[in-house]
């Protein structure tokens, strides 16, 4: 089998299994069997698949059929401008939080030496990528589960993030909140439980308690507005990301607490999925 003969089997079994973005996920495939870049395989695309490759590419091709997550079955993922690693127990690293992370950069561009904190960070690739971002700020990133935190203490190594931390701890609880902080960003759990029947199947492979937010979706979201509003510094930051239908919810709960110039951003979707706002 060729790398284009191949490449035309994982588009049709992928489509078969109802995968929507059956090209982009070959593509991923072809270059993570091969160990080629794009351009390499454009001139190699006769080349025949060792061994080796096509039992890998057969192993992974009845992993996605079940729908078991690409990102887990890699071990690695792209996010925002960096690659993270990422496997069972974290939640997998969607294009969606990208739109967070930016909001965050624009608000900490003029800020010398923010203190930033990352609340509910799973794999850490919100926190980190904001660390890489900017390299004089200190970033604390707090994670309730130690499945999670280990690929955080992974994704500081890997990515050479140094002036970020992960610590083991619960937002409920008001961890880390004795400090005051620049930014305060999170995507929490946020699916209401009526709603975990129509994620998308590979949902299923990902731990529950990154997803679920109370019969709501808001009890995170409350929480942290509670919990955290005092360890902001006065004209500090507060970033969400939220589900489909919350942000004006969200946005009530900040407004409520005496938060001001609130925003909320769409996605590339045009679903409201960012929700910001200022400490007054």
């Amino acid at each position: 089998m060729t790398i284009f003969e191949a490449y035309n089997h994982i588009k049709q079994k992928l489509k078969a299994a109802g995968i929507e973005d059956s090209v982009f996920e070959a593509k991923v495939i072809i270059k993570h069997i091969t160990g080629l870049s794009n351009s390499e395989i454009l001139t190699a695309y006769t080349k025949e698949l060792t061994e080796y490759e096509q039992n890998n590419l057969t192993a992974i091709l009845r992993q996605r059929e079940i729908r078991y997550p690409l990102q887990y079955i890699l071990g690695e993922w792209d996010f925002y401008k960096y690659r993270f690693k990422v496997g069972v127990g974290v939640l997998i690293p969607r294009s969606d939080t990208e739109i967070l992370v930016e909001k965050c950069c624009e608000y900490l561009e003029n800020k010398p030496s923010p203190k930033i904190l990352d609340l509910c960070a799973g794999s850490g690739c919100i926190g980190i990528s904001l660390a890489l971002d900017f390299p004089d700020s200190a970033v604390v990133m707090v994670e309730k589960y130690p499945e999670a935190l280990r690929y955080i203490e992974q994704n500081i190594e890997f990515c050479g993030a140094y002036n970020s931390l992960g610590i083991k701890g619960d937002v409920c609880d008001g961890t880390a909140c004795e400090q005051t902080y620049d930014l305060i960003v999170s995507n929490p759990p946020y699916i209401p439980p009526n709603e975990m029947a129509i994620t998308s199947p590979e949902t299923k492979f990902e731990p529950e308690t990154a997803l679920l937010g109370g019969q709501d979706g808001l009890d995170f979201y409350r929480a942290i507005i509670n919990n955290y509003k005092n360890s902001l510094k006065d004209g500090g930051m507060l970033a969400f990301e939220v589900g489909i239908n919350e942000a004006e919810r969200v946005k009530s709960l900040l407004t409520d607490s005496g938060f001001v110039k609130i925003t909320i951003t769409k996605d590339l979707n045009q679903i409201e999925r960012v929700v910001t706002a200022i400490k007054g």
